[in-house]
């Protein structure tokens, strides 16, 4: 069974090289570029990989190019601020030999230099290696991407080690993106949130990643990380009634 190990990029280059340093055991080493300026292209051939480069249209549909494009009977995606082990590989080649389809695999979060055990970011799993031929992702997630599976699906035990956000900064522009995206999403599925919902859904979400998903237990940063995430979910319940009213 050959496995290919696959990239997503655009301007990477701070990147690219360590995650593709990672993927040493995979049969082919390919990077998915959208047309990077920054020198990923240059730094990802020197490294030995192939590179494809096709426009990005959403990340779904980035997958699913590539599940078409790399020819391959087993496709792992990895982002490029995610390292892969040896372990990783090794399991990885046990498991295309069985009979399921997808296979999740865990991530360790690291959030501000720190490995984030709880709060909702562990054990993080994400739908990454595909069989080509019965797998696909959904076009309507612009990001969050959702699996489609014609077949069984797996859980694999070695982790992905994932750079997430090397400071606060970071974190508010990504989650700034992904909240406008998810208040189109929560009304196009229907629901106007209510006005309560600006005090509600705040207290609702500190509470279920502090308390229930055990955020104090990361400490500082398990607090930091549950208030961001409330200031978001009263974000997203604002931007989502501000964008019904305009309709």
């Amino acid at each position: 069974m050959k496995v290919a190990a696959v990239v997503l990029t655009k301007n990477e280059a701070r990147h690219i090289a360590d995650c593709l340093a990672t993927l040493d055991w995979a049969d082919e080493r390919v990077v998915f570029d959208s047309f990077s300026d920054d020198g990923t292209v240059d730094i990802a051939r020197a490294s030995g990989a192939r590179v494809i480069q096709h426009p990005f249209t959403g990340y779904a549909s980035q997958r699913n190019a590539a599940l078409e494009q790399v020819e391959a009977d087993w496709i792992f995606f990895v982002d490029a601020d995610e390292r892969a082990t040896p372990e990783l590989g090794a399991e990885i080649r046990q498991v295309v030999q069985r009979p399921e389809v997808g296979w999740w695999v865990p991530r360790r979060n690291i959030i501000w230099g720190k490995h984030i055990r709880h709060t909702g970011w562990s054990p993080d799993y994400q739908m990454r290696l595909l069989k080509r031929g019965f797998a696909r992702y959904d076009p309507a997630r612009e990001v969050h991407e959702v699996g489609v599976l014609d077949g069984a699906e797996g859980f694999l035990q070695n982790p992905l080690t994932h750079y997430n956000y090397d400071t606060i900064r970071q974190f508010v522009q990504k989650q700034g993106r992904y909240t406008e995206y998810e208040a189109r999403i929560l009304l196009e599925s229907g629901t106007v949130p209510r006005a309560r919902g600006l005090v509600g859904q705040p207290l609702r979400e500190f509470y279920r990643r502090f308390v229930s998903l055990e955020g104090y237990k990361d400490g500082g940063h398990g607090f930091l990380l549950s208030l961001l995430m409330a200031y978001y979910a009263f974000r997203r319940v604002q931007m989502a009634r501000r964008i019904a009213r305009g309709r």
